[in-house]
């Protein structure tokens, strides 16, 4: 599809031999509007073209600039070999080059009647290219709704033009009768706010609304859009914290109903009092000197067995074989109580050595013997 791009020429200068030199920026990046029947959408008023930067600054769409030729005005058709000769008033006399969002453009008009044009104010160029355009909507990265994009964009020549139609600005501008031009909605004598106005499509509906209006849409729903992903986002998140706590929660449950297995009722504290005395009482009977204060049940058994047979009992012996051997002893200890003459041959008669003792003995005596005279006294 062919199109044209308006820019104001500037900076001019004249070489010895008459000529004119100049650069002039032309093709820019972003986004323009295009009556819907003019580039093959009849049924929409207005189309949103963009031109990403990939495109405009494509090795390619660059190269197509060297040489390309000058004209006055647009062609009816397009700049061949064959028109040439009688078309072209000059050239883009070296290769384009990227200048911000803009395609830098240095140009050379040769023929005088061009340039006497020029210096009377025909002074904007608008230029004429072919391209694609892909039909697939998307937004920018700016946020800008559009509805196709232009690919392969290919130069066939600039014109030099007496207004175009957006002005001295570079952009789309007055294509004559050479390829689709845009909109401009600040030209009052090129488009009225009518014919500006685009469809939009809101919740299913279909609104029609000025191009800034679609934008602010476009904005809005895009907003609307993130709200929802973080109201969901926050859901899960909420929903997550609940599912940690009750995990919290549980667990501690779990502590509580631990702890409570571990509390003792009475009759199983009193079980439980019964057996360890019992154990205290069969490790006595083992050996009454043993010491149990402080000791487990498995400690007890093993000090009562070392006790009775010393420590080579049960070096190394593991507590299964501890337990067999206590119970042996406890028994032989039922089998053969303690037999106090045995003892007392054993150990030997025991005497009274404290003094305060015998002491308190032998005045006993005296006082007896004192008052026997009286007869035998009744005792309480």
């Amino acid at each position: 599809m062919q199109f044209t791009d308006a820019v104001t020429v500037a900076g001019t200068r004249r070489t010895g031999d008459g000529y004119l030199i100049a650069e002039a920026r032309a093709v820019r990046t972003g986004i323009q509007l295009y009556a819907g029947h003019e580039v093959g959408k009849p049924d929409l008023a207005t189309v949103r073209v963009y031109r990403a930067a990939d495109q405009v600054f494509a090795q390619d769409s660059l190269q197509s600039f060297s040489h390309a030729p000058i004209t006055i005005d647009h062609p009816d058709q397009e700049v061949t070999a064959d028109n040439w000769k009688e078309l072209s008033v000059g050239e883009v006399s070296t290769a384009a080059k990227q200048d911000g969002q803009w395609v830098m453009l240095p140009l050379i008009l040769k023929d005088a009647a061009a340039i006497t044009a020029m210096v009377s104010g025909k002074r904007e160029l608008s230029a004429g290219y072919n391209c694609e355009l892909d039909w697939t909507p998307g937004i920018t990265a700016d946020g800008e709704a559009y509805d196709a994009q232009q690919r392969s964009i290919k130069i066939n020549h600039l014109a030099l033009v007496d207004r175009a139609r957006a002005g001295s600005q570079a952009r789309i501008g007055d294509a004559g009768n050479w390829g689709a031009a845009p909109i401009s909605t600040t030209d009052k004598e090129i488009v009225t706010m009518s014919d500006a106005l685009r469809t939009v499509v809101v919740d299913g509906l279909s609104v029609q609304t000025t191009d800034q209006g679609a934008q602010a849409i476009t904005k809005l729903q895009a907003d609307l859009a993130s709200s929802a992903a973080k109201f969901t986002d926050a859901q899960t998140d909420h929903a997550k914290a609940l599912a940690a706590k009750d995990a919290d929660l549980a667990k501690k449950d779990a502590e509580i109903d631990g702890l409570k297995a571990k509390i003792l009722s009475d009759a199983d504290l009193d079980k439980k009092v019964a057996a360890r005395s019992d154990l205290i009482s069969k490790a006595k009977a083992i050996a009454k000197d043993v010491k149990t204060d402080g000791l487990s049940d498995a400690a007890i058994r093993r000090a009562a067995v070392v006790a009775k047979l010393g420590d080579a009992a049960v070096a190394d012996k593991a507590d299964a074989y501890i337990d067999a051997r206590f119970d042996i002893l406890v028994e032989d200890a039922a089998k053969n109580p303690p037999d106090p003459f045995r003892q007392v041959v054993q150990s030997g008669v025991q005497t009274v050595s404290d003094a305060a003792n015998v002491n308190d003995a032998y005045n006993l005596m005296l006082e007896r013997d004192r008052n026997a005279w009286q007869g035998k006294k009744e005792t309480a």
